[in-house]
């Protein structure tokens, strides 16, 4: 399994449904060395799995805390993940507050 770090719409009920065909069951936890910002989503299969034209997208910087979820993901819904961020983000493996290190998405 992978641990996977979601600050955003990869936690809504419906996008986890979409993409995984499962609810997720995750474990709080907090990144540090980013900021929040937002990107216009224009692809069609995010914004209807999302039903959210912004979406929230991290970047290096000295920011407060940021709260997210650790989901556990196998390969193959890492893989689908991959694809759901499209090309807005790139995934980097990062290390959580709680000692995790954890795959998250940034921004392109």
């Amino acid at each position: 399994m992978e641990p996977l770090f979601s600050y955003g719409t990869l936690q809504l009920d419906q996008v986890q449904l979409s993409q995984f065909g499962r609810l997720l069951d995750g474990t709080d936890d907090v990144l540090h060395g980013y900021v929040i910002t937002e990107i216009q989503i224009r692809d069609p299969a995010v914004l209807d799995a999302s039903g959210i034209e912004t979406h929230l997208a991290l970047v290096p910087g000295d920011g407060p805390p940021i709260a997210g979820k650790v989901f556990q993901l196998t390969p193959e819904e890492l893989e689908a993940a991959d694809i759901y961020e499209s090309e807005n983000y790139v995934r980097v493996r990062v290390p959580l507050a709680s000692g995790t290190r954890a795959w998250v998405y940034v921004r392109a």
